[in-house]
This record gives structure tokens, C-alpha cells and sequence, in this order.
């Protein structure tokens, strides 16, 4: 079926549907990374947005199978469904081959109800976005009037409210393991695995509950990734300025860099474009030790805003922008990038263990 996709000033890309028939409008941003769509599709921080993605062979590897590890969380996803609003490709790979394959990506697209569409000029398309930022769109079937096709503003909603879960779950570890909370903003599965596989055990909680006050007993928190606005988490940043005032050690990414500094008492602001890949280089202020790291984010802290006793940590390199922030006390520590990868450079997963070495020290 023939489709196009509308932008918010009027430009339009014609292309060719391989997913769901249906119309729908989000925030079109683009990812330049070359692998790992499964798990980029699934990242709840992509709520909302239609993605754009450079590389021009995507389906070529087809689905993995939906297999869960030990800890019954899955082993090949970010979360339990997709979470992109919609799909643009320029080159779609109908045949796929890879060993874990267990179906097409377009087959996967259909049953989770999401539009694609393929044969778009995605190298003008993602030129466009970075001269004038990311942009409101949407996918229209030839079936249905475009004009009865409202534009979105998924900004406008509290989309971590929509993404997080609605009861706290307990994953269990040894009995006299450390024990972690894990506010879900949007949690990538891989951040739950990366605090198990090193003896935690994890108590996700809902975005805004009250983890300061729920009679749970906790040596660190670890705050998620998630999508949109930070500033729509005002229960989420109160939380936190609580824990912090107790002096309870506080490791956040993506989201959870900026809930850290704004519960700190600086500010955040949306970016042009955004970061979403997996090359974005990021470089220790102090050491000026570089990194190769994996993002998916819209917006960043101001770190000018920072107040004292607290630090920039790391920056990026390509625009200069916060990627990291920390405090004097060396307590409370984020990163903007995912350390977790999945997908992704594995040169930041030391993070985790930073984080169980100050549970460790705090408790002597």
C-alpha cells in the first residue's frame, strides 16, 4: 500500500508500507546507529516518536524469539511490546537470515500494530531534522484523508506515566544481597539484568511512588531511562531530593541524569535533534578518557545550572553537551548515555560495578 509521511511544514516523503495499515502521528526523530533494531524498537523511551533510521538495510536479520532468562525477564527485548509509534526506512530486507531469527520484521510490525514504511529518502529526511530539529509528522495510508490526520505532541503528555508499571515487582537475588530501588520510568530490561547479574536485589517501583516512605529497606536507588519531558516527573524529582538529603546512594541514566540534576536544583532543556544511536562519543571532563557510547534522549541538563558540590562528569563529544553530572561526595553519580548497552559499545558497563562497590563502602 502506497503512504507518505506529512511533516509539521508541510514537507512529504512518499513511501511503501510493510507494517500496519493504519494513519498515525508522533515527533519524527532519527537514529543513525547500524544494528540492533529489536532492541531499539522496544526502548520505552521511544514512546511516541516516529523513528527515522539512517542506515539504509533494515529487516535483514529479521525477529528473535520472545525467550525469557532466569530471572523471567526477556532475553532479546528492551520491554514487552514495541514502543515506537511508527517506522521510516529507506531499504526494507523482506528475506531475512540470522540463526535466532523467528519471523520478518515486517511480520513482528503487523502484530504490534505498527505502521512502517519504507523507500523514503531518509538521508534528505534526516537532513531536514537536523537544520530545523526534530519535527511533528505523521504516516498516512493511501486509504485515509490526510487532513483528518491531527499532529501529536507526545511532549505534551506525561509519557513516563504511561510507560512505567503501575505496582512495585521484587526480584529476588541471594538472601543477603544488597538491596537496590529501581524507579521505572521506562526501564530497559537490560538495566534490571545488569543489577541482578551482580548479586542485587531489585524492587522496580511505579515512577511516582513514594520509595522514601513505603517501609521498604533499600541500600541504593538506581532512577531509569524513560521518555519525554523530565520536568513532567514533579513527584518523581521530589522523591529524590529526599533520598539525597538522607544521603542514600543514587545512580541514574539517561531520564535519570536529568530527574538527578533537577532534583539537585539545576535545570534541563530540549535539545535540536536529540542523540539516538550507538557510536555517540562521550569523554570523561577530568581524565578526558573517551568513551563510545549508546544513547536514545531528546533533552539535557544544563550544567551551568549545577549547583555547588556539584560536578560535570562526562560530556559529548561531537556538541558539547552534559552527558554525566556527579557530587563531591561521590554518593550520587548519572550518566546521559545507557552503560547498559543493548544494544551497544560495552565500554561503560564499569558503571554498574562503581555502583555496587558505594553500596558496598556505604554499608561499613
Amino acid at each position: 500500500m502506497d503512504s507518505e509521511l506529512i511533516l509539521q511544514d508541510g514537507s512529504c516523503f512518499k513511501g511503501i508500507s510493510f507494517g500496519a495499515d493504519i494513519s498515525i502521528s508522533g515527533e519524527v526523530v532519527f537514529n543513525t546507529g547500524m544494528v540492533g533494531y529489536p532492541e531499539s524498537f522496544t526502548d520505552p523511551s521511544y514512546v511516541g516518536q516516529i523513528l527515522v533510521l539512517t542506515y539504509p538495510l533494515i529487516g535483514n536479520y529479521g525477529v528473535p524469539s520472545g525467550e525469557k532468562d532466569p530471572f523471567g525477564i526477556m532475553k532479546n527485548f528492551e520491554s514487552n511490546k514495541i514502543q515506537i509509534q511508527a517506522l521510516v526506512v529507506s531499504e526494507y530486507s523482506e528475506e531475512y537470515s540470522h540463526y535466532t531469527a523467528k519471523k520478518s520484521l515486517s511480520e513482528w510490525l503487523k502484530e504490534n500494530n505498527i505502521p512502517a514504511i519504507s523507500g523514503v529518502d531518509t538521508r534528505a529526511l534526516t537532513k531536514k531534522l537536523r537544520e530545523h530539529g526534530v519535527m511533528l509528522g505523521k504516516i498516512v495510508m493511501e486509504k485515509d484523508n490526510a487532513k483528518k490526520i491531527k499532529m501529536d505532541d507526545p511532549n505534551l503528555r506525561n509519557l513516563v506515566a504511561e510507560v512505567s508499571i503501575k505496582e512495585p515487582v521484587l526480584y529476588k537475588n541471594k538472601p543477603d544481597s544488597k538491596k537496590v530501588i529501581l524507579v521505572d520510568c521506562g526501564a530497559k530490561n537490560n538495566i534490571i539484568r545488569s543489577l541482578l547479574n551482580r548479586g542485587l536485589t531489585v524492587i522496580k517501583v511505579p515512577w511516582d511512588h513514594d520509595f522514601m516512605s513505603s517501609g521498604y529497606e533499600f541500600d541504593g536507588i538506581m532512577l531509569s531511562n524513560g521518555p519525554g519531558d523530565p520536568k513532567m516527573c514533579t513527584s518523581t524529582i521530589s522523591h529524590i531530593k529526599k533520598a539525597i538529603v538522607k544521603k542514600i546512594p543514587i545512580f541514574g541514566i539517561c531520564l535519570g541524569n536529568q530527574l538527578l540534576a533537577l532534583a539537585a536544583g539545576a535545570d534541563t532543556y530540549k535539545l535540536k535533534y536529540g542523540h539516538r544511536s550507538q557510536n555517540q562519543p562521550c569523554y570523561e571532563v577530568n581524565t578526558k578518557r573517551c568513551y563510545v557510547t549508546s544513547q536514545n534522549h531528546g533533552f539535557a541538563v544544563d550544567e551551568k545550572k549545577l549547583p555547588k558540590d556539584w560536578l560535570p562528569w562526562m560530556k559529548n563529544a561531537n556538541d558539547g553537551t552534559n552527558e554525566g553530572i556527579k557530587h563531591k561526595s561521590g554518593l550520587f553519580f548519572s550518566v546521559q548515555y545507557h552503560p547498559e548497552h543493548m544494544c551497544g559499545p560495552t565500554d561503560n558497563e564499569y558503571l554498574f560495578d562503581k555502583f555496587v562497590e558505594l553500596l558496598n563502602k556505604k554499608s561499613r
